[in-house]
């Protein structure tokens, strides 16, 4: 059956400087579990909207009961690919991540939706859902009840990276730069994640 994640949080910032701490939240002291990132893909569609695919790369530790029954040498990081559309119109940001490694012990698919409050412009509404499953049989679920706390532990530090970001966005001079995406940092990725110069993403959330 898999464990189902959901949340709703109320972000005391405008949309615009939601959107451009988005881009710019790592590095920070709350993720630091987040080793690289790089944009694979970059596309403004006709009808205005970006899409974004950046590649992510987190630590993953296991649990100490899974030391014991998982080979020693596992690979303890972990690939994480993530689709954004940004509206500007609608002033709304839909973003999916899912692991691409390690997916038979574990599969994390989170999906979020950060969007204007129309009656209260001056702050965003996020909505957050997330599917963890396993294919391990017998360990199934206790893999997914630690995937669902970890998933908690690290939403959480998520917000709190996302509000260093948005304090350091709001001190920062000129304010016509705070909606400005382009200031995002590219990390360097291991050379077998990174994609052809032709490659297109078959669809986007």
């Amino acid at each position: 059956m898999g464990r189902y994640f959901h949340s709703e949080i109320d972000i005391k910032s405008p949309w615009h400087q939601v959107l451009a701490a988005f881009w710019r939240r790592y590095p920070n002291p709350y993720s630091t579990h987040v080793l690289t990132e790089d944009v694979l893909y970059r596309e403004v569609t006709p009808s205005n909207h970006l899409l974004s695919r950046r590649l992510l790369t987190k630590t993953n530790r296991l649990p100490g009961w899974a030391e014991h029954v998982f080979p020693r040498h596992m690979a303890r990081a972990v690939y994480v690919l993530e689709d954004s559309i940004v509206d500007p119109h609608a002033h709304t940001l839909i973003t999916k991540t899912w692991n691409l490694n390690h997916n038979k012990l574990m599969t994390v698919v989170e999906r979020c939706l950060f969007e204007e409050d129309r009656s209260r412009p001056s702050w965003t509404k996020l909505s957050r859902e997330a599917w963890i499953s396993s294919a391990i049989y017998g360990l199934a679920r206790p893999i997914q009840e630690f995937g669902l706390s970890r998933f908690k532990t690290n939403q959480a530090k998520a917000m709190k990276g996302l509000e260093y970001t948005l304090s350091k966005i709001q001190t920062e001079t000129p304010p016509h730069l705070l909606g400005d995406e382009s200031s995002e940092k590219h990390k360097p990725l291991p050379p077998q994640a990174t994609p052809t110069a032709t490659q297109k993403p078959e669809q986007f959330i």
